[in-house]
């Protein structure tokens, strides 16, 4: 990148600011694990990014997390650091971040703050760099948050839509076409830590149940490109991931069980969990699967919350 088009960017951003909308997101889509992901138009952080001189990263929190404000120990300061070091420390930038995804909550909030706040930076910049380039500076954000840099929740929030993650070295993203899909989630409020959830998985898996675990992923895709919702559903099936986070989520058996009945399409674990998401091919059938979750949740006295959204097809979207 030429210093010439550096400054250029920075001048024009000057005594700027801007606010975006960070989506919430479902990783793995069930048996996707680390290569496949989602993008919600609900729920979502708000970030007001703007430049400062000095190369440093501020962090204000306006909610109730009590998260790090040390960017060194926030998953949208390390995105936000390395992107100043790709800028030369040239400019340094403030950033405010009101969390409506809870942490935890197996819906992509780490991945919001740190793709949200890259994001935003890079418009402030007249858009530099490159998604792949964004993709790259907010895995650093989940590497922080569990110990393992990934993209499947980072690469949905940036590029929108459904996305495949074929490789992280190189970096690869494929945004994959779907049908309108609603989407139905109960978030239990718990608390279950992606490095928690990965220790627990086997290191070693039998072959047979990694050919059906591909046939699945490489149906799934399909399913999605094709607009077949019946090879969707069918699709949607871990064999691996599945049977064992999920005794970590209470109800997870009763809530999938009542929801295919309801007429979900399927759907399983968000991300690591606690929550958990059904994909449905309408409004009515995805509201009659939330009454399902509440019924059940309410029964088992943990608090919760449901979302009722579909597919957000923009990823990051700024409002001002």
């Amino acid at each position: 990148m030429h210093l010439k088009t550096i400054d250029e960017a920075i001048e024009a951003a000057k005594d700027t600011s801007l606010t975006i909308k960070a989506p919430g997101t479902v990783a793995n889509i069930v048996c996707g694990f680390d290569v496949l992901g989602l993008a919600l138009n609900d729920p979502y952080d708000i970030m007001t990014v703007k430049l400062i001189e000095d190369p440093v990263v501020v962090i204000h929190n306006v909610d109730d997390y009590g998260l790090p404000t040390d960017p060194l120990k926030n998953v949208a300061g390390v995105a936000l650091l390395e992107m100043i070091e790709r800028l030369e420390n040239r400019i340094g930038f403030d950033v405010t971040i009101e969390k409506k995804i809870m942490p935890g909550s197996g819906i992509g909030s780490s991945a919001a703050s740190s793709a949200g706040a890259v994001v935003a930076a890079n418009h402030l910049l007249n858009n530099i760099f490159s998604n792949a380039d964004l993709v790259q500076m907010a895995m650093l954000g989940e590497k922080l948050a569990s110990g393992v840099k990934h993209a499947d929740n980072i690469a949905p929030c940036i590029y929108g839509g459904v996305t495949l993650i074929r490789s992280i070295h190189p970096l690869d993203v494929i945004s994959i076409p779907s049908p309108p899909l609603y989407v139905t989630l109960v978030h239990p409020q718990i608390e279950v830590r992606t490095e928690d959830a990965r220790q627990i998985l086997r290191k070693q898996i039998l072959l047979k149940d990694a050919i059906k675990q591909w046939g699945n992923i490489a149906a799934l895709v399909t399913g999605f490109m094709k607009n077949d919702y019946e090879l969707i559903s069918r699709s949607l099936e871990d064999v691996l991931i599945e049977p064992i986070r999920s005794i970590l989520i209470p109800a997870f058996a009763e809530v999938k069980a009542k929801s295919l009945e309801a007429g979900a399409l399927g759907g399983g674990i968000s991300g690591s969990g606690p929550s958990i998401f059904m994909l449905s091919r309408n409004e009515a059938t995805a509201r009659e699967v939330e009454k399902k979750m509440q019924e059940i949740y309410t029964n088992t006295g943990i608090p919760f919350h449901t979302y009722v959204t579909t597919v957000n097809t923009e990823g990051v979207k700024r409002m001002r």
